[in-house]
């Protein structure tokens, strides 16, 4: 081969060859997958959803050190009416952690007991004068993660946080996408390893290569990996052989690195036009601007210019969104932008906090709704879409006033967040992992507040979407006569998504013996309700308001959990012996189910987003198949009706 000057093609725009590049390899995301162990999983993608095989914590632990009690035996104490608990019998020394004995349901922090001066002989006492309310001081079983529930959705990149999570999870082996092969071929006759230096250093016309060492941690940085063959010489043979073979091996993608310039001495170009095809020699960028990409034996194949700036602007911008494709990741670094708080968020004087929040585009403002700030609680920095950073010298950010959070996932995504706040429903899971599973650019945040909160964040322009099932006693309707009346002014859509089995989820085998609303009034049966304006708790009110029962009558009616399968591993811990759920709950958890009703689960949606195409991507994935066939998976659901637009206002 004579050396000759190259002659660069017609320059294409930065959009342009992106354009080209993904229209070349439309189908370059198939990777295989393989199962690992999760304590090597950091990084990688998972292939499939993953969900987890036991709760955490999986017991009542302690999260105070003090002492373990019955709650109910501190009832009325006081300062001028102090209690006295025998040590051993009524009270028991405990430590941050440790599992709670039984019969005990709450901790007194040790710094709230005091020693009377003086004690029977061979009895050790403590004195209490304020009483304890059931499961204070206590991380009760379940309180981070429900055995079954979905931990991670497909395509989500496995972080630090997330080992914690699946570990805590019970899950130890897991389904990932296989890692992303590049061949590195760095070339040119100046180039030396820092390896191979002499003892001297370089002379003049010699370069260290770095571009090879960095171009390979980039590929590992996505996620990728690499593999960097010797330096070879500036001569046409010497180049094209380890190209060749590498395009016809296990190589998923091939970097030369220099010789894609135009001199007499870079064979870049003619190389991969003799085995393959040349799509891009030269990119208008700077820098960057020689950058080729190419195809052989239908795999990218980039030459990447020698300057460092100019390999990593061509990496970044052509590369990187490519392998990122692969992996089924978004692309774009994080950054800090500002967001409004859905809600008045309080802070402690004196403290900086570092507030992990949801984020989503409504109405073109980021909204921000914070997560659970129990430091025992790992998911929320798994679910987190990045940090409110909260000075010391505040008391906290009111509600509606914009500030800053630092961003845990690239700002595209974040804009193509779909919002929805309101009812917890266990096909929302399903519905979140589909999403991802079609689109790596559209997700789903939930928020679980209830029926009628969902029903303000609509008011209140804070959400895409709510899920709502509230009952209408007048004429066992569901939904609509509340939108009717909470939400005169705002014009929405209400969809229908499940029909779904309400009933009382009770331990295995019923032990109480349990058979209808009516028996949770008796008063050796233990209730867990749910949060007021949820629709279920609306549905029980109705119900004990039809039979004439009294709510206060009921042991544990003001007990308040905010998710189906929160209630159900309540009952499976035995916290309580009945809850109002949904059967899908108790099926989850092995446990008993009284069915009580049949009732509508649907989502409202405001006119002004229902056309966009996020939501189009939502609605086409609950109309599927496989979103039916997965709901029906879960017990209790019936979806003749799924999909359909049943009432518009």
């Amino acid at each position: 081969m004579t050396d000759k000057r190259n002659i660069y093609l017609k320059m294409k725009t930065l959009e342009e060859a992106k354009n080209i590049l993904f229209e070349a390899f439309p189908d370059f995301d198939q990777l295989l997958a393989e199962n690992i162990d999760v304590a090597d999983a950091v990084n990688r993608v998972l292939s499939e959803p993953v969900y987890a095989k036991m709760s955490s914590p999986n017991y009542h632990a302690a999260a105070m050190d003090g002492i373990a009690v019955a709650a109910e035996l501190t009832f009325g104490a006081a300062e001028t009416n102090p209690t006295i608990l025998v040590v051993g019998k009524d009270a028991h020394y405990i430590n941050t952690g440790h599992v709670m004995l039984e019969n005990t349901n709450a901790v007194i922090m040790i710094e709230n007991i005091n020693v009377p001066d003086e004690q029977q002989q061979d009895e050790e006492q403590v004195e209490i004068i304020a009483p304890t309310f059931p499961w204070q001081n206590v991380r009760r079983m379940g309180e981070d993660i429900v055995a079954t529930e979905l931990v991670f959705p497909t395509n989500h990149k496995i972080t630090p946080y997330s080992l914690g999570a699946l570990i805590s999870a019970g899950v130890f082996q897991v389904n990932v996408r296989k890692k992303p092969h590049v061949f590195i071929q760095p070339t040119g006759s100046e180039l030396v390893d820092h390896r191979q230096l002499a003892q001297d250093g370089l002379i003049p016309g010699q370069v260290l290569d770095s571009n090879s060492h960095m171009l390979g941690k980039l590929v590992d940085a996505c996620g990728g990996y690499y593999y960097k063959n010797k330096i070879v010489k500036d001569k046409f043979e010497l180049i094209a052989k380890p190209i060749k073979d590498a395009a016809a091996g296990d190589y998923d993608m091939i970097f030369i690195s220099g010789g894609s310039s135009a001199g007499s001495k870079d064979f870049t170009r003619q190389i991969i036009s003799e085995l393959g095809e040349v799509l891009i020699h030269g990119v208008t960028m700077m820098p960057g601007k020689p950058v080729i990409v190419g195809k052989i034996n239908e795999k990218p194949i980039f030459g990447i210019p020698g300057y460092p700036v100019s390999a990593i602007i061509a990496f970044e911008q052509l590369v990187r969104p490519l392998i990122n494709q692969m992996l089924h990741q978004p692309d774009i670094p994080d950054h800090e932008i500002e967001v409004t708080p859905t809600k008045k968020i309080p802070s402690k004087l004196g403290l900086e906090e570092f507030l992990r929040v949801k984020l989503g585009n409504v109405g073109g403002r980021i909204v921000a709704t914070p997560l659970p700030r129990g430091a025992g609680c790992i998911t929320s920095f798994t679910e987190a879409d990045g940090i409110i950073r909260i000075p010391n010298h505040i008391e906290g950010i009111a509600e509606n006033k914009p500030t800053f959070a630092t961003l845990l996932r690239p700002l595209p995504e974040i804009k193509n967040t779909i919002v929805a706040v309101g009812s917890h429903d266990n096909t929302m899971d399903v519905l979140a992992d589909l999403l991802r599973t079609k689109s790596s650019r559209v997700s789903l945040s939930s928020s679980h507040v209830g029926s009628m909160g969902g029903l303000m964040a609509i008011k209140k322009g804070l959400t895409h979407i709510a899920g709502t099932h509230l009952l209408n006693p007048d004429d066992g309707s569901y939904n609509i006569s509340y939108i009717q009346k909470y939400l005169p002014d705002t014009q929405v859509k209400l969809v229908h998504l499940v029909q779904r089995e309400q009933g009382l989820i009770v331990a295995k085998n019923n032990p109480k013996n349990i058979k209808n609303i009516e028996d949770i009034n008796r008063k050796e049966v233990s209730f867990i309700n749910r949060q007021s304006g949820s629709g279920t708790r609306v549905l029980l009110d109705f119900k004990l308001s039809q039979m004439g029962l009294n709510p206060v009558d009921i042991n544990g009616y003001l007990n308040e959990e905010f998710t189906h399968m929160a209630v159900a591993v309540a009952v499976l811990s035995g916290t309580a012996d009945a809850g109002l759920g949904i059967y899908a709950a108790a099926k989850a958890l092995n446990l008993d189910f009284i069915p009580v009703v049949t009732e509508s689960y649907d989502l409202v949606i405001p006119a002004n987003v229902f056309d966009t195409k996020n939501i189009a991507l939502l609605l086409e994935i609950i109309k599927s198949t496989e979103f039916k066939s997965r709901v029906k998976q879960l017990g209790g659901y019936h979806t003749k009706n799924t999909g359909k637009i049943i009432w518009s206002s």
